[in-house]
Formats: structure tokens, sequence, C-alpha cells
């Protein structure tokens, strides 16, 4: 082979591998990972020393529950932003609730208070703090990593799996506008900006739209680094709520006597209630965020939020408290009667502090935001994982693969498309205007979160040995969760239909993809090496077909080595035959560690097929390309791969290797599959969803190498379509040209002859029997007939015989062809 025509690396900067397994910046996060292990590592022997306690601090950094100061700070940053939001309208909700401060005396408060500290303990501390944390899959928290513990246990958990997610996602939207809308209004109890507000109506919308696109721009930088620049500042702000509520406390604390849960039963089904049982719905305002403690576990780890939450509690309690004390000692304030969506959190701080509330409430909503925009991400790789949702590009900014970034997700969110939300958080601030009417679809969608994973909990429990604790959870829980619910649907006309159409239409995309998926794989076939090999090595080595490609590299997504996807094998036959140097069938994992890089190969004892699975780390770069060339280089380096030289200039600028051809398969319904309606939908709501979703082209970095993507038929149980019937008229018209008549009549003559004499008889009893207008029967047993006369000869093993039986059987054969000749030597035989 001669030289290459052009050095084509001086004239493109293609990728190409180093030889180095892992690049500086790498090494560098690697050694400095080693290095803080080593320093708790010598923490930890020193603490083991120091008696029983310090053994127990030992045993609690080596497992999950492991706690590290710069860690907790994130999961103040990350976690506890959204239920500390809560201060802020759930006593507004409840004096709205109750017709004004005036009507609010202290059976009300009282009752309400108790309501608010049992439900926080309950729900949050009890249920999620206690028991959810303790039940991971591999440190992963939330519903669908819940669901991956207990699917084994029946099919019917997905129904509740999926709609708790649903519900989540719908609350994804709904966060940012309740928590940082609710901050800005605090602007309008501050005089100096009060004539502003009130001149421009839609001034709180404006600023909290800024407010909420500059939040998601700056989720691509993780969850790590947003949660240290966070962590610091929600500190600060839960001591902030704590001071204050204490401060309003004052010297009256009999407030505390509503610890007694008797005060919350008894104002709950009291008539002086004028919310009645909708009152509910307002306390349960109080828990939001309680779930997003469970589902951002794998972010900053159990340990963390065990070791954080207390401080949270308390801060909280004297919070509510202390608003509950200010709304004592203001019941009869005649100034306050009138005042528009009164807000006990802003009114009981004097104007000067009110500045520095606003501003740490605002910030505090938008770390409440973050929280739930985690969560978002965590949920949709999750669901991914489960195949409920299509596969999207993820980046893991940090260090550890529970914190992600998925920026499609990121977009839906922000912008608003039907791909997976449906509806952005901008578009819900203009659709409810204030808070207070987005509220009240916010608690509708977190109730639904929580009834289903409390089922899902409970089901855990009960194949786990724990029978009596899973009827106990179960009778307890979900009364109390139901009835969230039924109070949460009075304010169903007010802004809960948003969020049930919301959820209904993420549940939709779920259900219709893991449909369309099942169809797909209960149509998947694999072929083992006797199958296909002896195909493949013929087609290789006939030289009668040009090379399509020197390589063709197919992207699949089974990870089996040992066999081949039917797919791939018909398409390399399809149509005309795609020959190559070499096909591969390469397969991509995502690993949990950060930075692997390996590959394995299956050659099937050829030199010619190549089966092979990459493995790359979740923080690795997806280079296709570029490991491809890798590959190919190493199997020519051991004598695996026959050397390919290219004589002509290549994008990819690598003379030591063949053309390469890349591509990618994708499924389409045929017509005549045997599907239901449902099935179907599922199948063409799943492509669309795909094709919205983006290409697989770009996630594996193929798109400048102009991949070929192929359609292949999804055959299901095909229904075969009614046989044609050929038009008598065309027939006709040939019979009645006379160029077609004299050219056949010989032909007729010389066909009816030696048919006539063993196939008369037969025919004319034939006619007898049947009607005469049945004359192509007379020809099918004539021809039956004549093929039993010329079968006696060849039994009697005469050569004449045998002659006679082959030239009558060609004349036969002549005859059936031509329906004319058949018709006319038909009317000969009738004749005669």
């Amino acid at each position: 082979m001669r030289e290459t025509l052009l050095k084509a690396d001086t004239f493109t900067n293609a990728p190409k591998v180093s030889r180095k397994t892992t690049t500086k910046e790498e090494r560098e996060v690697i050694a400095k990972q080693q290095e803080e292990e080593h320093k708790e590592a010598e923490k930890l022997a020193k603490t083991a020393t120091k008696g029983a306690i310090g053994r127990w601090w030992t045993r609690v950094q080596s497992g999950p529950n492991k706690v590290t100061f710069a860690m907790a700070i994130v999961a103040l940053g990350v976690v506890y932003g959204d239920i500390g939001t809560s201060p802020l309208y759930t006593m507004q909700t409840f004096l709205a609730g109750q017709g004004g401060i005036q009507h609010a005396d202290r059976e009300a408060i009282l009752g309400v208070l108790s309501l608010v500290f049992w439900s926080i303990t309950l729900i949050t501390t009890v249920k999620y703090v206690l028991i959810a944390m303790r039940i991971d899959n591999k440190g992963e928290g939330g519903i669908f990593a819940l669901y991956s513990l207990i699917r084994k246990y029946g099919g019917w958990l997905a129904i509740p799996a999926m709609l708790g997610g649903a519900a989540f996602l719908a609350d994804s939207v709904l966060t940012p506008a309740v928590s940082i809308s609710s901050a800005v209004e605090g602007l309008k109890t501050i005089p100096v900006f009060e004539p502003l507000f009130r001149e421009n109506t839609n001034l709180t919308m404006i600023i909290t739209a800024i407010i909420i696109l500059l939040l998601f721009s700056v989720q691509s930088r993780g969850t790590e680094s947003i949660g240290r620049v966070f962590g610091s500042i929600v500190m600060v702000w839960f001591g902030f709520l704590a001071v204050v509520g204490v401060f309003n406390l004052g010297n009256d604390w009999s407030v505390f006597a509503a610890l007694n849960p008797v005060y919350g039963i008894r104002f709950l089904f009291s008539p002086h209630n004028a919310a009645g049982i909708a009152l509910m719905g307002t306390v349960f305002l109080s828990t939001t965020g309680a779930e997003a403690l469970y589902s951002d576990m794998g972010h900053v780890g159990r340990g963390n939020i065990y070791f954080t939450w207390p401080f949270i509690k308390i801060a909280l309690v004297f919070n509510y408290f202390g608003q509950g004390a200010w709304m004592l000692r203001n019941q009869h304030n005649p100034a306050l009667e009138n005042v528009d969506s009164l807000n006990p959190f802003f009114q009981m701080m004097s104007p000067g502090v009110r500045y520095l509330a606003v501003a740490l409430s605002v910030t505090a909503g938008i770390i409440a935001s973050q929280a739930l925009i985690t969560g978002a991400f965590t949920m949709v790789a999750e669901a991914t994982g489960l195949n409920w949702m299509p596969h999207l590009q993820v980046r893991y900014p940090a260090r550890t693969r529970g914190q992600l970034y998925i920026p499609v997700v990121n977009g839906v969110l922000c912008v608003s498309t039907l791909a997976v939300l449906c509806v952005s958080t901008l578009a819900v601030l203009f659709l409810f205007r204030d808070s207070e009417h987005i509220s009240a679809a916010y608690g509708l969608a977190l109730t639904i979160t929580m009834i289903t994973t409390t089922v899902l909990l409970a089901v855990y429990m009960w194949y786990n040995r724990h029978k009596v604790g899973a009827i106990v959870f179960s009778i307890v829980f979900l009364s109390i969760q139901i009835m969230f619910f039924i109070a949460s649907m009075a304010k169903f006309m007010h802004g809960g239909w948003f969020t049930m159409l919301l959820t209904l239409m993420i549940l939709m995309i779920m259900v219709t993809w893991n449909d369309g998926t099942k169809i797909e794989r209960s149509q998947r076939r694999h072929m083992k090496r006797k199958d296909f090999l002896p195909a493949l090595e013929k087609l290789h080595g006939d030289f009668r077909i040009p090379y399509f490609a020197d390589n063709i590299v197919y992207l699949t997504s089974d990870s089996e080595m040992k066999r081949l996807d039917t797919d791939i094998f018909f398409s390399i036959f399809a149509d005309h035959p795609k020959r190559a140097r070499a096909w591969w069938a390469v397969s991509v994992q995502t690993t949990d560690e950060p930075f692997t890089r390996e590959y394995s190969v299956e050659n099937f004892g050829t030199d010619y097929l190549f089966r092979v699975k990459i493995r790359l780390g979740f923080k690795v770069s997806q280079s296709i390309p570029a490991y491809i060339h890798q590959i190919m280089h190493d199997l020519e380096h051991t004598g695996e791969l026959p050397q390919q030289k290219s004589q002509y200039p290549k994008l990819d600028a690598d003379p030591g290797v063949g053309t390469i051809k890349y591509v990618l398969i994708h499924k389409a319904l045929m017509p005549e599959s045997t599907i239901s309606q449902r099935g179907a939908l599922s199948l063409q709501m799943k492509y669309a969803i795909r094709h919205a979703a983006g290409s697989p082209v770009k996630w594996f970095g193929l798109a400048p190498y102009n991949p070929l993507i192929e359609v292949q038929p999804l055959f299901l149980s095909t229904r075969r379509p009614p046989r044609l019937k050929r038009e008598a008229n065309n027939l006709r018209q040939i019979e009645s040209s006379e160029d077609v008549l004299a050219l056949t009549k010989p032909t007729a003559k010389s066909s009816a002859k030696p048919s006539t004499k063993p196939a008369v008889k037969p025919a004319v009893k034939s006619e007898k029997a049947s009607k005469p207008a049945k004359a192509d029967n007379s020809v099918k047993s004539g021809s039956n007939a004549g093929k039993q006369s010329v079968a006696k000869p060849a039994k009697q093993g005469s050569q004449q015989g045998a002659e006679a039986k082959s030239d009558r059987a060609s004349q036969h054969h002549g005859t059936a062809k031509s329906g004319g000749s058949s018709r006319q030597s038909t009317g000969q035989s009738k004749s005669q």
C-alpha cells in the first residue's frame, strides 16, 4: 500500500486518545480525595482509642451514616430549603381561611399550632427521617429508588410508583413559583416599596421571573458547589427563624400548651373552625419539603441529614410558635383587620428587620427551589433506569454520582415543553397571579407523592419481616395523609386542577414509554454464534460485492457479549448487503466510579466480527469515535484485526485505520402488526417523545461523522392480508386481440394435444357432475389426471416412459403458465 496522499492531521483536529488513562485534573481530584480519606482514617484511628463513644463514632463514620462538616453544610443548602420556606405562607393561609386575624381566637391558634407541630413530627421526623431514610437503594433515596427494591413483589407496584413520581415532578414545577413569589411579596410590607407595588401590580411576577431564570442558569455548576454557597445562607436563615420566633414569644410561653395534640383534634372538629376539613390542607403546607429529604439523600448522605435535622426542627417550631404568640397579642388590633393577605411572618417584625427578612426569605426561596430541582434530576435519572423515560444526557459536575445535572430537564423545568413537565415555572406564575392560589395546587401535588410513598414503604416492611409494623404504619400515615388529600381537594377549583393536570400528563409519558418499551422488547430477538457466523463469513469473502465501508460500527444497548442482535444482522443483509472488512457491535455502560475507562472484546474466533463493551465512569465524556480508533489500533497490534491502511484523506486524520461508518437502528411499527390501540398509541408517543428528547447521536459524539440512522420494521404478531384477485377485464382484452390470438393459437393446439387424451374423460365427467360455468375446475382436474397418467411409465422403469413423462410435464407446465392458452385448450377439448 502506498503512502497516504495527504497528512490530514495538519488540517483537522479530530479527537484522539491520550496514552494516559486519566487527565491531569482527574489525577489531582483523585489525589485530593485520597488525602482526605487518609486524614479521615487518622482521625478515626485516634478516636477509636477514646473509649466506647470513640468506638461508636468510628463505626458511624465507617458506615452509610458518615457525617462530615463540609457535606453537612451542603445538606443545609440542598435539602432544607423547601421546608425552610413553609413559615412564609402557612400561617398566612390559615388566617385567610378563618376570615382574618379578628376571627382567630386562642382556641383556633393553639389548635393550628398543635396540628402543625404534630404534622412535622409524624410526617417529617418519624416517617421520613426515622423510617424512610433507613430504606435506601445503594445510598439513593426517593420513590423510584424505593420501587426498585420492591418491584419483584408485584407488577401492580409500578402504578403507585409512577403516580408518586409524576406528582413529585409536578411539584418541582410549582415549588419555585410558591417559594420565591411568597418571599418577593414580602417587599409589599415595607413602607418604602408599598406605593411602587400598588402602582405596578405585575412587579412581583417580573422580579420572581428574573430570579427563576438566574436560578436555572447556574444549575450546570452542580449540587455540591451550589450547596456550599447556599448552605451557609440556610444556616443563617434558620438561625434567623429561631431568633425571630423566640423574640415574639416574649414572656408568654403559654402557646407551648399546643404541644398537647388534644388542642389540634378538638379545633379541627370544632364549629368555630371556619375552614372545616380544609384546615388540614393548610397544615400540610408546613410539611412541604419532607419528600425532598428522602429523594436528596443520595446527594448529601444519610448521616448528614440525621446530624442537621434537630437544628432545623427546633428553628421551625420556635418560629411557628412565635407567630402564634404574635397573633394572640394582635387579635383585636383594628389596624390589622383590613390588611389584604395579612402575613404574620413579616408583620411580627419591625420595618427595619423586614429588609433583612425579605432578603433572607428570597434567598431561602431560591434554595427551596434548588432542593426540588435537584430532586427532579434524581427522579428523572432513576425513571430512565427503569425505562419509564427516554435516555437523556446526564452530567456529573461533582465527585459523586448522586450529584447530577440533566440539561434537558433543567430546560424543561424553566421554559415549558411538553416532553417531561409540560408547563414551565414562569407559566405557572402568570397563570395563578399570586402565591396564595399556587399554594392550593402545591399542597395537592405533595399529598399524592406522600400517599404513594407510604404504600411502597408498607410493602417493603411487609416483605422484610415487619408485618405488624407495616400494618400500623399504613393505618397511621395513610389516615393522616388521606385527610390531607381530601382537604387539598377542597381547593381543586382554586388551583388544584393544575396540579392534577400536570401529574396526569407526566404519568402519561411514563406509562406510554414503559408500554412501548415492553412491546419492543417482546419483539427483540438474538442470534447465537452458529446462526450468524456462516452468513457473515460468506458475505465477508464474497468479492463480487464492493465494500460498504472498511468498518461498520453498530451502537447497541445489548451488553451481552456472546450473542448478536437480529437488528444488526438484518441491517447488514438488508437491501444491498453491507460488506465490510470488519463489523462491530458496541455497547456503552456507565459505571458508579467517576473515572473508569475500560473495554472488553469478543471476536467469535474471527478477524472480521467484534463484540465490544466499553465501560466509562460517570464523569468521563462519551467520546466514542476516539475510543473506537484506540480499540482498532489495539487489536491491530495484537493481530486480532488485520491491518487497515487508508490511502485517501479522512476527517478523523487516522491513516492506520480504514473508513468507519456508524449505524444506529430505530424501530417503526408495521401496518400489518396485530396490536391493540393502546399499544399502537404507546409506540407512537414513545417515538414522538424520543424525537423531542434528542437523538443518541449527540450523546455518543457521532454528529460530525455523518452516522447512518436506519429504521427497521417492528414485527409483532402480524396478520396476513387477503390475497389479491386479478380482474377479469384485463384478460378479456387480451383474448379479444387478434394479434395475441394469432400468436397463441399454435401454442394452444400443441399444448392441448398431448394433454387431452388422458384428461378428456375426467373433464367430461366433471362437467356432468358440476355446472358448465366452472371451466377452471376442468383444467385443474385435467391437469391432475395428466399427472396420474404420466406417472405410470415412470414406475415401470422404461426409458421411453421417462422421456414421455418429461415431455408431457414440460408441455403441461407451458399450458398452465398462460391463462389464454389454457382457456383455448379447454375450448378445444370441449369441441373434441
